[in-house]
């Protein structure tokens, strides 16, 4: 159903979709090109083009209606969001890391979220050409097409992309499975999940929202779950926009896998 007294979200994520792609082509048309690039607070990487993509991003998404908070990893945090029923969350290149190496695996991620869960998200691949979009109750897809997390609740030879310590850790614990090849894009990871490429996806501590909102509605509208390690939705939009460790895979499977590392005390070992 749409947003009452707020906007509306098929109208949101059709802005969204907009938005999202002009920003890409703008971040494509200066990847592999020098730009300047220095390091924040916390070691991560920024550069001129995630700045030009997040003024990119504010200026076409808050021209939607007054009302609607706004939360980006590029721009200075108001508290005023807290206060929004809806607030944009966005990271304009998610994984700048990549992106300043010249790889392909790094995206723009932007999601409307309403009372602390995404209804509307659009993740973009530029380099691969794979446009996602969600919206709250009507299904995920990619260029177009219907996308579905994997079925079953299996373990054994399931594919999993996540960081290198806690697969090592869960090699020694669990069925054996496929580790996946590295994502830097923490968004798109997850979103190989919606599509079917990956059967689990793990995040390792310190995500923050931008990282995650839009691939998570993704997930759950493609038949998936991502939650936290000890299970339960994820909340955006809070004081601190700060997450542990979260998995995502198709429901059952997700379920199973959470009741695994809990039982046999992966995370924490």
């Amino acid at each position: 159903m749409p947003a009452i007294d707020g906007l509306d979200r098929v109208a949101a994520a059709e802005r969204l979709a907009q938005g999202v792609r002009e920003a890409g082509a703008l971040a494509l048309s200066m990847f592999r090109l020098p730009v300047k690039a220095w390091t924040k607070a916390g070691s991560s990487p920024v550069s001129d083009a995630d700045i030009a993509v997040d003024r990119l991003l504010h200026e076409r998404l808050m021209a939607a209606g007054e009302g609607v908070g706004w939360l980006s990893e590029e721009s200075a945090d108001d508290p005023a969001r807290l206060a929004a029923r809806q607030v944009w969350i966005v990271d304009p290149i998610d994984g700048t890391g990549a992106y300043l190496g010249g790889l392909p695996d790094w995206s723009i991620s932007a999601a409307l979220v309403e009372d602390s869960r995404p209804v509307a998200a659009c993740l973009y691949a530029p380099v691969s050409d794979e446009f996602f979009l969600a919206v709250a109750g009507k299904g995920a897809t990619c260029n177009g097409a219907a996308i579905a997390a994997t079925d079953g609740a299996t373990l054994k030879h399931v594919r999993i992309a996540g960081p290198k310590g806690f697969l090592d850790k869960l090699a020694a614990a669990a069925p054996p499975f496929a580790a996946m090849p590295r994502v830097r894009s923490l968004a798109l990871r997850f979103a190989r999940v919606a599509h079917g490429a990956f059967d689990i996806a793990i995040a390792g501590g310190n995500s923050h929202d931008w990282d995650l909102a839009a691939a998570d509605l993704l997930v759950h509208e493609a038949g998936g779950a991502m939650t936290q390690f000890g299970g339960g939705t994820v909340s955006y939009n809070r004081a601190v926009p700060r997450h542990g460790m979260l998995v995502a895979a198709g429901r059952e499977r997700q379920a199973a896998f959470v009741d695994l590392i809990n039982e046999r005390r992966i995370a924490s070992s």
